[in-house]
């Protein structure tokens, strides 16, 4: 389940920046606090090349409004305009990606759809001679999206009206690779719910010699329909929209692989059970052009299997099976050797997730990293030293740090010291990497380090000095034990007069769901100025990781397996009692707000929970797991029909005559994630019980409730809820 989106990202800096002027620190207005635009520095679409001695970067020009490329030398520091927008006109390209062997540039526009990959319109620049071809028409738009060049940069491969195709990049000559797309069959591309749950994008890979391509074919035509209804002032009728979206225990898609030969066009299909009730949720080439690996995966995701499938015949052989008694989260941490036959992968099969070793045979070299805390990203290999790179929570679940350990599971180092979150972007030839890092008090800042641990180059900077040109609270950290003897964490704003002698009233902020975090030694999230506005109306906010959610071992996270959102429910209720036995909170004015998972939890906190909570406001909450997809709903759940009592407990349908405070709960009508559907069942079983619920809907509006100042009116419509009712 996606997150709510973080509208301008947060956030305190945007104000900050604004505001720098003045001499006498001052309050935020709500219209500041909602609708600010004025940017977050940040580095736009870093890659490496020249093997890791520079990175490119894309930049806007102010003046054309066209994005630049950029290249810095990290041997000497020295920046450089790499490509104009004007120099590869008319194209307007805000995507771009490299070749292999970084002689070649694809460039193609920005997606003009949200699940469109970088497509549309492209062309190729070559880095010698200095001259860009526009592959494509930009005056028509012909759907080209999911737009990769080859490695040896020969060719470029794209999805058009769901088939793949090629085109040379010397003659502009097009190859048609699959013949029998349509609005039910899929090649290259997935369908709502694969791109969604199992967190992936691109349906189709080159292979490294750059002569096949392996894709997922899905097959829709099984998977159940739901109609999106659209209303305009412009005509009397309504327009649907008919999304396939299988819900809790509905079919799936059928899933194929096949392996296309690019000069020919003859396609291998792989011999591996893809059925109805088992996934593909990965493939990944191995530096073998002949060896494809296949992740496969059952239908209740307990048992993942990793194969390594002969492209030549489509036979397949499991080398390695994951199994467990709640479920396996798909990771992105596979990672093939180049100079020996061997791999990494995580797994949390002993508590915690933890890099191993293994040999291409699916034999266990060693199992690298060990202790109670977990690895959350693989980011470099050093080969000649048998080093690997990753970012880890060994310090504290709260933050994020790079580290370096040998393959033989010694020496094991933390290369990054500022306290706070980092996100490591490593060299190819691990010489250097770009460390994206903040913390609450520390706005994201952007540097470049060399490995050998001299001095850092800053790359981006959000001066966190202009932060004390007006008032803000300052997250506090705090623990505290449930009846059962488990620690949660959470963090407290203040307001920045606060008494300790008043009574102030108090706003959790929740999120909640599977392996999430919202209590982070980080910059804010994408509501963080509004809650500081809310602080100034004299509320203290709150937010607690109950469990269920990540960074805290395999425990913590799988105790909410089966029944999703009761234990996290009770866990908020812990946390309201525990703040509310704090002098200067006033138990009887504890409320919550949340959207998506966040919604689902408030309207829970509402029922099952309401002798704790005054008032509520859900946005966009789920109501009933039965009503949501499935893939993430039976990965926590298993199916109705195999849980009934399940789904029965958890949903705030259920618990709807045990609800006593305020409850606003909002959604858009055409929302394709989480559908109104939830919203109104609920809200007429509330009808039925005779309990009073304010509604809003944002029509036309999607998951994340935004477009024609439909963002500016949500947020005014919750504070004024928030300030009438707590």
């Amino acid at each position: 389940m996606s997150k709510a989106p973080r509208h301008a990202l947060v956030v305190l800096f945007l104000f900050a920046v604004s505001l720098y002027a003045q001499k006498t620190p001052r309050q935020l207005t709500l219209e500041e606090a909602i609708s600010g635009r004025i940017p977050m520095k940040s580095l736009s679409s870093p890659q490496w090349t020249d093997g890791g001695k520079k990175f490119t970067y894309l930049e806007l020009d102010t003046t054309t409004k066209q994005n630049a490329l950029y290249s810095y030398d990290t041997r000497g520091g020295k920046r450089q305009l790499l490509l104009s927008g004007a120099a590869v006109a008319p194209l307007r390209f805000g995507a771009y990606g490299w070749s292999t062997d970084g002689k070649q540039l694809l460039l193609s526009e920005m997606p003009r759809a949200r699940r469109r990959k970088a497509g549309g319109a492209f062309g190729v620049y070559s880095v010698a001679s200095k001259t860009f071809r526009l592959l494509t028409d930009v005056t028509r738009n012909t759907g080209e999206e999911s737009v990769k060049i080859s490695p040896n940069g020969a060719a470029v491969g794209f999805v058009r009206e769901n088939d793949l195709y090629v085109v040379d990049v010397q003659t502009g000559n097009e190859k048609r690779l699959t013949s029998d797309g349509s609005d039910m069959i899929l090649n290259g591309k997935f369908d709502w719910v694969y791109e969604e749950e199992f967190s992936i994008s691109e349906g189709w890979q080159w292979s490294p010699d750059s002569k096949k391509i392996a894709f997922w074919r899905l097959d829709q035509s099984g998977v159940p329909t739901f109609p999106l209804v659209r209303y305009s002032a412009d005509t009397s009728k309504a327009t649907i929209e008919i999304e396939h979206y299988p819900k809790a225990g509905d079919p799936n898609a059928l899933v194929k692989i096949g392996v296309v030969t690019v000069a020919t066009g003859a396609v291998v299909w792989l011999e591996v059970n893809a059925g109805p009730d088992s996934y593909i949720p990965r493939i990944q080439w191995t530096n073998d052009p002949s060896i494809l690996s296949v992740q496969w995966l059952n239908r209740t995701q307990d048992t993942l299997r990793l194969m390594l499938a002969d492209v030549n015949r489509g036979t397949l052989k499991t080398v390695m099976t994951e199994s467990s008694g709640g479920w396996i989260d798909i990771q992105n941490t596979l990672t093939f050797l180049k100079k020996s036959p061997r791999f990494f992968w995580t797994s949390n099969r002993d508590g915690y997730n933890h890099l191993y070793l293994y040999n291409l045979d699916g034999s266990l070299v060693r199992q690298v990293t060990k202790g109670s805390w977990e690895v959350s990203s693989v980011d470099g290999i050093d080969e000649n030293n048998e080093n690997v790179f990753f970012t880890a929570t060994e310090v504290s679940p709260l933050e994020r740090h790079l580290y370096r350990i040998s393959f033989n599971g010694s020496g094991m180092s933390r290369l990054t010291s500022e306290p706070g979150t980092h996100s490591s972007n490593v060299a190819p030839d691990c010489g250097h990497y770009l460390d994206t890092y903040s913390g609450t008090k520390t706005p994201p800042r952007v540097l470049l380090s060399p490995m050998d641990g001299r001095t850092a180059t800053v790359i981006v900077d959000n001066n966190a000095d202009r932060l004390t040109e007006y008032v803000l609270g300052d997250h506090q950290f705090f623990t505290f034990k449930t009846e059962d003897g488990d620690s949660l964490r959470g963090w407290m704003l203040k307001p920045p007069d606060f008494d300790p002698a008043k009574k102030y009233p108090l706003l959790i902020t929740v999120y909640g769901g599977p392996g999430s975090q919202t209590v982070r030694n980080a910059w804010g999230d994408w509501s963080n100025l509004w809650h500081q506005y809310l602080l100034e109306k004299g509320y203290v906010i709150v937010s607690v990781d109950n469990r269920g959610t990540g960074a805290r071992g395999k425990a913590f996270l799988q105790k909410t397996y089966r029944r999703l959102g009761v234990q996290e429910t009770l866990d908020q209720v812990s946390a309201a009692q525990y703040l509310g036995r704090m002098p200067y909170v006033d138990s009887t004015r504890i409320g919550m707000w949340g959207w998506s998972f966040g919604g689902f939890m408030t309207c829970m906190a509402l029922t099952l929970g309401a002798d704790h909570f005054k008032t509520g406001v859900a946005v966009a909450p789920v109501t009933n797991w039965k009503y949501y997809d499935s893939i993430y709903t039976e990965r926590y759940m298993d199916t109705p029909g195999r849980n009934p009592g399940g789904y029965h407990e958890t949903s705030p349908i259920s618990h709807a005559a045990k609800m006593k405070g305020n409850l606003l709960v909002i959604h858009g009508t055409t929302d394709d994630n989480v559908h109104w559907q939830n919203t109104i069942v609920f809200v007429n079983e509330l009808i039925r019980q005779n309990k009073q619920v304010q509604t809003m809907f944002y029509p036309g509006r999607s998951h994340g409730i935004s477009g024609d100042n439909a963002t500016r009116h949500l947020y005014t419509l919750m504070t004024q809820y928030i300030l009438e009712k707590l």
